[in-house]
């Protein structure tokens, strides 16, 4: 929780109004003093300040959001709906007006952000080829080299790694399963983003697949305990290979916990598609890769459990490979394998490696 000093609230106000404004008083709603001790309040407790600036006086409310379920658990929920409060409530008729938004820095410091417009991160700069690259090669007839298997095992090793990490949070993991499902960026944003017909893909055949994906939402929501350090986005471009099998990671996306199963399929259901791309199944060195970053990972981690939780992930990979937003070069048949793979897994309790072919109907 912020702890307000009066210095910092005086070179803020001085900061924003103007280096003639004076903190005259500061304080929960009620209890406001002028006096120059410091208070700790608690995160979504309005604290009323009053000030003057030249001859008038005038008072402002500072809120804050305070962390918990609903969409509030991470500093960057609730960023959004402070920054979505300031942008939107000057359109309204009637509505109070914001007056500036800001934050606390590590010091308790308070800065304002009212002339931000968009943000950005700027991340240090690493040497590598995509992993995809790697892919494409065997795509293309390349042979399956002993470092393509040790990649493999890298990679899976890693997750089991990162995914040893727990967190006691039951109201965090149903937000990741809810997210999965109604996300704008995972399986509902997916579906409303085909087209209204693309061959045999229809909305009758997307609603089927929602609706499968939230049957599968209720079946896994008490499994808790799972809750784990997770990567979010863990698919081969998001991978940079420098030598050898040494690699680094980017762009992890949607929230630092999560369900481990998110990541082992984001980067396994990219097995399955270049092989049905190259081959018409999975086979080869492609069914090799996949096996073997099934098997590692389940060894390494110990994770056994993690085939009884993959199939609405499955899912969800699966429609962003079937999509003809991204992937639009993919022809029908390949579509077609790829719904068939994501509707036999979500009609199944476990999901089996060795029955992927089977999955898609092949």
């Amino acid at each position: 929780m912020p702890m307000l000093r009066r210095p910092a609230l005086e070179r803020y106000v001085q900061t924003r109004f103007g280096p003639t404004a004076r903190l005259l008083s500061y304080g929960v709603i009620g209890k406001e003093s002028s006096k120059g001790e410091q208070k700790r309040y608690g995160y979504g407790t309005p604290v009323k300040l009053t000030f003057r600036v030249g001859r008038l006086v005038q008072s402002a409310v500072l809120e804050t959001m305070k962390p918990g379920p609903f969409g509030h658990e991470h500093m960057a929920d609730r960023a959004q709906a402070i920054l979505w409060d300031y942008d939107s409530y000057g359109r309204l008729s009637h509505h109070v007006k914001a007056l500036d938004v800001g934050a606390f820095d590590a010091n308790q410091a308070l800065f304002s952000l009212a002339e931000a417009r968009e943000f950005f991160v700027l991340n240090e700069w690493t040497d590598g080829e995509s992993y995809h690259v790697d892919l494409a090669r065997l795509a293309k007839g390349g042979r399956l080299r002993k470092l393509d298997r040790q990649r493999t095992v890298a990679l899976a090793r890693y997750l089991a790694q990162i995914h040893a990490k727990k967190r006691r949070a039951a109201d965090l993991y149903k937000r990741r399963l809810r997210e999965l499902i109604g996300h704008g960026e995972c399986i509902m944003g997916l579906t409303d983003s085909y087209p209204k017909r693309c061959g045999f893909i229809t909305g009758d055949l997307l609603r089927t697949v929602e609706e499968a994906c939230n049957q599968w939402r209720w079946r896994l929501r008490d499994k808790v305990n799972r809750l784990s350090q997770v990567h979010g986005d863990f698919h081969p471009y998001n991978v940079l290979f420098r030598t050898g099998a040494d690699f680094a990671v980017l762009d992890r996306s949607r929230g630092e916990w999560g369900e481990p199963a998110d990541d082992v399929t984001a980067m396994t259901i990219n097995y399955l598609l270049n092989s049905l791309i190259s081959r018409g199944k999975l086979q080869g060195s492609f069914e090799i890769l996949f096996r073997l970053f099934w098997d590692t990972y389940v060894e390494v981690s110990g994770d056994k459990e993690v085939t009884e939780t993959a199939a609405p992930f499955f899912a969800f990979r699966g429609l962003v490979v079937a999509s003809p937003l991204w992937y639009p070069n993919l022809s029908i048949d390949i579509r077609r394998s790829l719904f068939r793979f994501i509707e036999n897994v979500l009609d199944v309790p476990r999901f089996e490696p060795e029955l992927v072919n089977e999955y898609c109907g092949l």
